[in-house]
């Protein structure tokens, strides 16, 4: 049995969902519109740029003053997130 590594997972926004510097998402296909803040702000680029999760997690963990076992959950909070909203291919 093969398990993904979700570490190395490349996660993509869906190429309809539109996105500003400040934090905003739009989703023209259901109309619903979301905020985040910066540091969501911040991962939505980098998921734009095709940031793996462990390229996202390790340049957050460079940026900030955070233990990297409360970004990895974080992250993973908010791709959660992302992901119920159906926002991610």
């Amino acid at each position: 049995m093969c398990l993904l590594n979700q570490n190395f997972v490349r996660m993509r926004l869906k190429k309809n969902i539109a996105t500003s510097e400040a934090g905003l998402i739009f989703n023209p296909g259901t109309g619903d519109s979301f905020s985040v803040n910066n540091i969501g702000a911040e991962i939505l680029l980098l998921l734009k740029e095709n940031k793996s999760h462990n390229e996202i997690i390790g340049y957050l963990s460079s940026k900030y003053d955070v233990e990297r076992i409360q970004i990895e959950k974080d992250m993973d909070d908010f791709v959660s997130q992302l992901t119920d909203y159906n926002l991610l291919d």
